[in-house]
C-alpha cells in the first residue's frame, strides 16, 4: 500500500487533486459569505488562511514532485498547514459543541508580515462572533463538523504521503 501512496505522491494527478480540492474549499468558504450570507469569523478565516497554505504547497508539490527533496518538503509543508488546520476547525467544532471555551476576537492576529485581513480583506476579514456554524446538510452535518472530518482526512493522507517516499525513494520505484 505505502509503495502504491510513493507513487500516487508522485503523479501530478495527486497534486492537481488537492489543488482541485483547496480551491473549492475557498469557493465553498466564499459561497456560504457572500451567497448565503453567513460572515466568517476569526476562525473560519484562519482556516481560509490554512487552505491557502495547503493550496500554495500543493503547487510546490505539483512543480517539485520528481525531485525527492522538493517532494519532501511539500509534503512537509502540506502537513503542517493540514497540522493547523485541524487544530482551527477543533477549536471552531469544540466552540459550536460547547467542550472548548474561550474568547473570540474580531482581530485575526496575522502576523506582521503576512496582515491577509488588510491584503485582501473580503476573504480574510472576520466578521462575526464564534460559536455556530451553518449547516452542509441540514439537521445532520454542521460547517465545523465537515471541516473537522476533512482536516483530519487530510492530515491523515499527508502523513501516510510522507512515509510512503521516506520509505520508497524514487530509485526504488
Amino acid at each position: 500500500m505505502l509503495e502504491k501512496l510513493a507513487r500516487w505522491n508522485r503523479s501530478a494527478g495527486f497534486w492537481l487533486s488537492l489543488i482541485i480540492l483547496c480551491f473549492a474549499l475557498e469557493a465553498a468558504a466564499l459561497v456560504y459569505q457572500y451567497v448565503f450570507y453567513y460572515d466568517p469569523c476569526v476562525l473560519c478565516v484562519h482556516i481560509r488562511a490554512w487552505i491557502l497554505g495547503i493550496l500554495i504547497a500543493a503547487i510546490a508539490g505539483l512543480f517539485l514532485r520528481k525531485h525527492r527533496l522538493g517532494l519532501l518538503i511539500a509534503n512537509l509543508l502540506v502537513l503542517l498547514f493540514s497540522a493547523g488546520f485541524v487544530e482551527r476547525a477543533y477549536q471552531t467544532l469544540g466552540t459550536e459543541m460547547g467542550f472548548v471555551t474561550g474568547a473570540c476576537s474580531m482581530n485575526p492576529h496575522y502576523p506582521s508580515f503576512l496582515p491577509l485581513h488588510q491584503w485582501l480583506p473580503s476573504v480574510f476579514e472576520p466578521l462575526t462572533s464564534c460559536g455556530y456554524t451553518p449547516w452542509v446538510i441540514p439537521q445532520v452535518l454542521s460547517m465545523a463538523q465537515t471541516l473537522m472530518a476533512i482536516s483530519v482526512t487530510l492530515f491523515i493522507l499527508m502523513l501516510l504521503m510522507l512515509v510512503s517516499s521516506l520509505r520508497y525513494p524514487d530509485h526504488q520505484l
